[in-house]
């Protein structure tokens, strides 16, 4: 079970697998998927192996539908990595889905059916501007299809000030988003800034509006800022200072247990 707010101050670390473009979409290449599963059960392995408390797998397609719909041959082999990685960690190592933009409720059902123990939304309430276009939330529509499949117990965390998400239409405080996450149905928000004192600002902010609502850090920490933000925030998304020097998809042991090693600390 994910718990964000541990009694004894424990800090969740959610390692980033990143899924190179799948089946369904155009930039996919052709015979890639067996690579693609392979590489991600790999990662999760050692993410599992070093003490981390999840995985959250996400497709980086390159191009994406702005409407919380995705192709079914994307959904079927997300699902299948999903799968493969509950199976070979043996069930007790949680693991979330995020099908980019914002397939909210095919993340929702790859979850349910698959293994998986949360899912990143990236837009649960208001909108957003992105290359693909304007993502409008739907959280009538999410609530309901999350009540349909009986997935209550798969967890979201929304995100509310991130790389994918900032709100449209006016300058709403990312605390008054969380609070407005919380009441469609969030178990933890996410949030980052480049500026490390900026993104203290906002988890104090986000506290404030929303209390009880877990903070989970969305990107920018690595192995010497994350002992600061994580003594205010309640855990962190991680991936790219912890991939390895040739810049290809694979994760470094040695990154991954540096960074684990600093975060425990703060437990002690």
């Amino acid at each position: 079970m994910l718990d964000f707010q541990a009694e004894n101050g424990h800090k969740t670390v959610l390692g980033m697998i990143h899924l190179p473009p799948l089946p369904g979409t155009p930039f996919h290449e052709p015979g890639s998927f067996p690579r693609i599963l392979d590489e991600a059960v790999a990662a999760a392995r050692l993410l599992h192996g070093c003490g981390a408390d999840g995985c959250l797998v996400q497709t980086v397609d390159r191009v994406y539908e702005a409407a919380d719909s995705a192709d079914p041959a994307r959904i079927v082999a997300i699902g299948l990595v999903v799968r493969a990685i509950a199976e070979a960690t043996g069930g007790r190592f949680p693991v979330g889905v995020q099908l980019m933009r914002n397939a909210i409720s095919p993340s929702l059902a790859v979850a349910r059916v698959a293994g998986g123990s949360f899912i990143r939304a990236g837009a649960l309430v208001g909108a957003t501007l992105s290359a693909s276009g304007l993502i409008e939330a739907a959280p009538l529509a999410v609530a309901e299809y999350r009540k349909r499949i009986d997935a209550a117990d798969i967890k979201i965390i929304a995100d509310v000030h991130t790389m994918h998400f900032s709100w449209f239409g006016g300058r709403k405080p990312p605390a008054e988003v969380a609070a407005a996450a919380r009441q469609a149905g969030a178990d933890a928000v996410a949030l980052c800034h480049r500026d490390e004192y900026k993104a203290i600002e906002m988890i104090c902010a986000t506290r404030r509006s929303a209390p009880g609502v877990p903070v989970i850090l969305a990107g920018y920490t690595d192995h010497d800022n994350v002992a600061r933000l994580l003594a205010a925030a309640d855990g962190a998304f991680v991936g790219s200072c912890l991939k390895s020097a040739d810049g290809g998809t694979g994760l470094d042991k040695d990154k991954v247990r540096r960074y684990l090693d600093v975060v425990r600390g703060l437990e002690r």
